[in-house]
């Protein structure tokens, strides 16, 4: 049976264990990021360990036009995308106004316009082949404002909320949707979005686990995944409830440093 995956943001962190969780049980790949020699180097390692096909797209999915190369690029492998994972994404700590405008947008552009054009390009073909899944890498963030990380959990809101919504249109065709939301992971993430050193990032998660979890998911065609029962608790009973300046004041001194 055709089984390829199409994983954005698989150079490192969650979306490498993506590929490699998906390789070690059999399936060909279409990796894609930025980075061509990591996503090289991921290629060279799954081949050889699981006799499978690996198809590398350089690519950077958030610049004008960019989902639209990749998905013509797969299609130019050949290979029919049966499993769609978008992984890609990014964040950024601060005061929203004390930021780099450019930057938010860009963040803005990578995690929700290149996934829905994604979503609505590939998630399209699946639904005429009356089959597929789709796995978009969302937050725990989707739950709640974030203050000092204000446009990263407004993506992640936008990300689940349409998620849940993409599934309701396409179950009956035969293709799921699934929402992963875990919380703070161990990868480059943290680094990248300047969040070392807030309460935030004192526990976290390695990206192996979350991808497992995710990828499970996905294949059971659950609505959304939260990987931690304590999380799941915070989110379903706890947030929701919750006088909603309390959980401002919360979350923006879990992400103050100092």
């Amino acid at each position: 049976m055709p089984n390829t995956a199409l994983i954005t943001g698989a150079s490192s962190g969650i979306g490498a264990e993506f590929a490699r969780y998906h390789a070690a049980k059999g399936g060909d790949l279409i990796i894609t990021a930025r980075r061509k020699d990591a996503l090289e180097a991921l290629k060279a390692e799954l081949e050889e360990a699981y006799q499978i096909t690996v198809h590398v797209i350089a690519n950077d999915l958030g610049a004008a036009g960019g989902p639209k190369k990749l998905y013509e690029a797969a299609k130019a492998t050949g290979a029919q995308i049966d499993i769609l994972i978008n992984n890609a994404g990014f964040g950024g700590h601060g005061k929203f106004i004390e930021r780099d405008l450019e930057r938010d947008l860009a963040m803005i552009d990578l995690n929700v316009k290149a996934l829905v054009s994604l979503c609505h390009m590939v998630g399209r073909d699946m639904a005429l082949r009356k089959k597929g899944k789709i796995l978009n890498v969302s937050s725990s963030a989707s739950y709640m404002p974030g203050p000092l990380q204000a446009t990263y959990f407004a993506t992640k809101a936008y990300v689940s909320s349409f998620s849940q919504a993409l599934d309701a249109e396409l179950r009956d065709s035969g293709v799921t949707v699934t929402a992963l939301e875990p919380g703070i992971v161990d990868t480059d993430f943290v680094a990248t979005a300047n969040l070392d050193g807030t309460p935030l990032t004192k526990t976290r998660t390695t990206a192996a686990v979350v991808a497992k979890y995710g990828y499970d998911a996905m294949r059971r065609g659950a609505l959304r995944a939260v990987n931690e029962t304590g999380l799941r608790f915070l989110v379903d009973w706890i947030i929701p409830l919750a006088p909603r300046r309390l959980v401002l004041k919360g979350v923006q001194r879990a992400q103050s440093k100092g």
